[in-house]
């Protein structure tokens, strides 16, 4: 590979072999994890009593190939790393997560999207090969074809139950410096998914081209698109790092202007919305909350000491008020049942706003073949919707906490969706496996994990182990 020299060269043979040294000291039996600083997850688990895997030294990007436009990364890289380097090329991810601190590794084997999914699909459709760090202690080149390709098409949604990219070799495509937008408002639901289905199908609307796509929904009467294309050239950009706050422009804006960087963190700043719940979108607040914690990690820090200490649990108790149920969840809905699942939504949660981001995984002809993600199995040829909700509801009486984000599995099901395992689940053995491939997981780690050292999908992501 032509790989150019990066800001701050690896060593990534010496950081391998430090990550297997200290798997090797993980004693049989203990749970094994990543000693790592950040997390997007938001499952409570169990805590461990062995130490964690020193992924300290796969933080960084290897090198940016420009003519071949691929780039070779460390799985622990942030993406706001990966881009930083990747930019300077005039080149991006083809899909970048819309939150700086979710690392590659962790798009692909926990799954990521962003508006640029409507064309090219989840982050893991990109990669070309893998190194992984195995079950059995031992790092494999995984690829799209040969001796290791059932591992390469099962990592994708695994969650660390079939081991851990080390290096991943993914594609990137060209950016220009500047991103138009349009946002679009719709008054109904089916009028929002027949623009989807034309953008899909065109990529284009009105006559104008389109690069990047993905909305927001106040209420089932208004709904917003907001339609992206790269350019090279622009008046004044706008800034929502400051005081303005980038998802309430839709409602003030028809047209706007990002540069790239800014467009690829637009939702990092306020976590989307969720700044909200810290007062940081309050004016005054806004104005002495330092510019360099207005970022989704520093939210999430905060979200993890509210977990541990359950300081507004206790006050709200104080109050009187009802104890409350966590939903933070990201759903595929297929775009033929969106409007109708948007509707039981607000009508059964109500919770607002909503993401939207349209999605369509890519064509099978490509060295990720679009039928071949077992553990996540979306049709090839279906455009779906990603919807994201992200807060908490009152628990009301009679009710027990789960008793909504239950609701919600049965609805996702019945429409004929998935839903991503960031968060909490609690679907029965039988129903996860039959959802989330497990015949084919459990053959993988069999093979590569044969005395099933790391814990299994199931109990991650519904056990909470």
């Amino acid at each position: 590979m032509r790989a150019e020299r990066v800001d701050h060269p690896v060593d990534h043979d010496q950081a391998v072999a430090t990550l297997r040294r200290s798997y090797a000291a993980v004693p049989p039996g203990e749970p094994v994890r990543l000693a790592k600083r950040t997390s997007n997850l938001f499952r409570p688990r169990s805590v461990p009593s062995a130490p964690g895997l020193d992924v300290s030294g796969l933080s960084g990007v290897i090198g940016v190939d420009p003519e071949a436009r691929t780039a070779d990364v460390q799985g622990m890289c942030t993406y706001e790393d990966l881009v930083d380097a990747t930019l300077s090329h005039g080149l991006m991810p083809l899909v970048v997560p819309q939150l700086r601190t979710i690392t590659l590794g962790g798009a692909v084997t926990g799954l990521g999207i962003e508006s640029t999914s409507f064309r090219n699909g989840l982050p893991h459709e990109s990669v070309t090969e893998m190194d992984i760090l195995t079950g059995s202690g031992e790092i494999v080149t995984a690829r799209p074809v040969g001796e290791h390709a059932d591992l390469f098409r099962a990592f994708p949604n695994s969650l660390g139950s079939l081991g851990y990219a080390t290096r991943l070799r993914i594609e990137l495509q060209p950016v220009r410096r500047f991103v138009g937008l349009r946002n679009i408002r719709f008054t109904r639901l089916e009028e929002l998914t027949d623009a989807i289905a034309e953008v899909v199908e065109k990529g284009a609307w009105a006559g104008e081209p389109v690069d990047a796509m993905d909305g927001v929904m106040f209420s089932p009467g208004e709904a917003y698109l907001v339609l992206g294309s790269f350019s090279d050239e622009a008046e004044r950009p706008s800034d929502y790092t400051g005081q303005d706050i980038y998802y309430r422009s839709l409602r003030r804006r028809t047209r706007d202007v990002l540069t790239a960087y800014d467009y690829l963190w637009r939702w990092d700043t306020d976590w989307f919305w969720c700044s909200s719940a810290f007062g940081v979108q309050h004016p005054v607040v806004r104005r002495l909350w330092p510019q360099r914690y207005r970022r989704s990690d520093f939210y999430h820090r905060l979200v993890r000491l509210e977990h541990r200490h359950q300081v507004a649990a206790r006050v709200d108790r104080w109050r009187g008020r009802p104890a409350r149920e966590r939903v933070v969840q990201d759903v595929e809905i297929p775009l033929t049942a969106t409007a109708g699942f948007l509707r039981w939504f607000h009508r059964e949660v109500g919770m607002t706003p909503v993401w939207l981001c349209p999605l369509r995984l890519r064509e099978p002809a490509g060295p990720g073949s679009a039928r071949a993600w077992p553990l996540y199995p979306l049709q090839p040829d279906e455009t779906y919707v990603n919807i994201g909700f992200w807060g908490s509801v009152p628990i009301a009486a009679g009710a027990a906490d789960g008793d909504v984000n239950r609701s919600i599995e049965r609805a996702v099901s019945e429409a004929g969706g998935h839903k991503s395992l960031y968060s909490d689940a609690y679907y029965d053995r039988e129903s996860f496996d039959r959802l989330y491939g497990g015949q084919v997981w459990g053959a993988v780690r069999d093979r590569y994990d044969p005395d099933h050292r790391l814990t299994g999908l199931y109990e991650k992501a519904v056990a909470r182990q």
